[in-house]
């Protein structure tokens, strides 16, 4: 090495790529004319150049937030747990008002503002929403995106109750609370943090459901919120709340030996459940 760099050994110079780190890089001078000598140190520079314009590019005018842990378990809740498991059942409930009572994809949820009390202590619904992919064909509507999409129709409606504008409507989200059936999946859980919701609460895991039979991705909702921090808000994550009456509704898919939800009945074949059809009295027909 000291044959190659001579007498002239290096210049240095410092590059400050953001606050409180800098990085110095060593610049040989005197170069050998034999090229596969050459290449050795070029290499290095080359490399070394690469990953100064990375750190530039990703490090500078960037800011990690830090907030508080997003779970917060029951015992802490300032709401009172009648008024959680009220709102639980309106998200079971969602699935017979808006699909059936024993959809195949059972997953239902309700957005609320718990600060709008005119029409009862628990607060207000502001939309509804269940699993509609095979209505429509999107995959992606899962009951908490169907949820979302429907509450930006209604905030912004103009000639609906609340007449947002888009902008009003973003803000809005932020003093909303979601509730779901089942946890959130990877996807739905992205969608939750990125709209600012205040809470959410939800029922069956994820855990469950795969033991259980379905396809999950198997990421908690907690492990995307913790990941989330740079976002400029944070939600309070409820887990499992209601499970005794929640996890009925994703059992018998699976499961042929296990009862259909209230209202339904095992199929012939006996591998799903359909609504119950009663029988017309004579005098009825």
């Amino acid at each position: 090495m000291e044959d190659y760099f001579g007498p002239f050994h290096s210049l240095s110079r410092r590059f400050s790529l953001s606050q409180g780190f800098k990085v110095q890089i060593l610049f040989p001078i005197k170069l050998s004319a034999k090229p596969c000598t050459m290449l050795y140190p070029l290499s290095i520079l080359g490399i070394i150049l690469l990953a100064l314009i990375h750190l530039t590019s990703g490090h500078q005018n960037h800011t990690h937030i830090a907030h508080p842990p997003h779970h917060y378990p029951c015992t802490n809740d300032t709401i009172p747990f009648s008024t959680r498991a009220f709102w639980m059942r309106r998200a079971n409930a969602a699935l017979g008002e808006l699909d059936s009572p024993c959809p195949f994809a059972a997953f239902g949820t309700v957005i609320v503002n718990h600060t709008d009390l005119s029409e009862g202590p628990h607060g207000k619904a502001v939309c509804y929403g269940v699993n509609s992919n095979r209505k429509t064909g999107n995959p992606t509507l899962h009951g908490e995106m169907a949820g979302i999409n429907n509450c930006s129709s209604i905030l912004t409606d103009p000639e609906g109750e609340y007449r947002l504008s888009p902008a009003e409507a973003l803000l809005a989200f932020s003093t909303l609370s979601l509730y779901t059936n089942a946890e959130p999946c990877p996807m739905c859980a992205s969608a939750i943090r990125w709209s600012g919701f205040s809470e959410c609460i939800f029922g069956t895991s994820i855990s469950t459901l795969i033991a259980k039979g379905w396809g999950q991705i198997d990421i908690a909702a907690e492990e995307v919120f913790e990941e989330s921090g740079d976002l400029p808000s944070s939600t309070k994550l409820l887990k499992e709340v209601l499970t005794n009456e929640t996890d009925p509704y994703f059992l018998w898919q699976y499961d042929e030996t296990y009862p259909c939800p209230k209202g339904c009945e095992r199929t012939s074949s006996g591998s799903s459940c359909a609504v119950v059809v009663k029988k017309r009295a004579a005098w009825e027909l």
